[in-house]
């Protein structure tokens, strides 16, 4: 199973502070764990939202909000995507995570939805829609 693991933000990812060098240090080696163990897919740290913006979408309109945003426990400062056998295994894993960042900080564990998830709402010609789109995008990307 694949799992979106979100790093929520903080304070002083939102003001753009570095890192520590040790805190650095600690995350490579976490990060090296889950490529010897073969789960990492990917992971990235994020701006913060000062950078971005977000689209609001009623009906046909779109609305540009640029950052920052105000609720710091609602935005993600960073991810990882890793294959593993459960949502428990995911558990295991982020439970090891060497927290730098302080009292009350969380990382959020989801599934993908993937297309077998959607039952008969997906037609088997857009399931191999998808599985075409999917390996063109691998191809593109290596």
């Amino acid at each position: 199973m694949r799992f979106m693991v979100m790093m929520k933000a903080t304070p002083d990812s939102e003001a753009g502070t570095p890192p520590k060098p040790e805190d650095i240090a600690a995350a490579l080696a976490f990060h090296e764990e889950m490529v010897r163990a073969g789960i990492l897919l990917a992971a990235d740290g994020l701006k913060p939202s000062s950078t971005g913006l977000r689209l609001r979408f009623s009906g046909n309109d779109r609305t540009v909000i640029d950052g920052p945003f105000a609720e710091t426990k609602e935005l993600v400062a960073g991810y990882w995507i890793v294959e593993v056998a459960s949502l428990e295994e995911a558990v295991e894993w982020f439970t090891r995570w060497p927290n730098t960042q302080g009292e009350g900080f969380e990382i959020e564990i989801r599934p993908f939805l993937e297309p077998e998830d959607m039952g008969d709402a997906l037609t088997p010609e857009q399931r191999e829609h998808i599985a075409r789109m999917e390996a063109t995008a691998a191809e593109q990307h290596g």
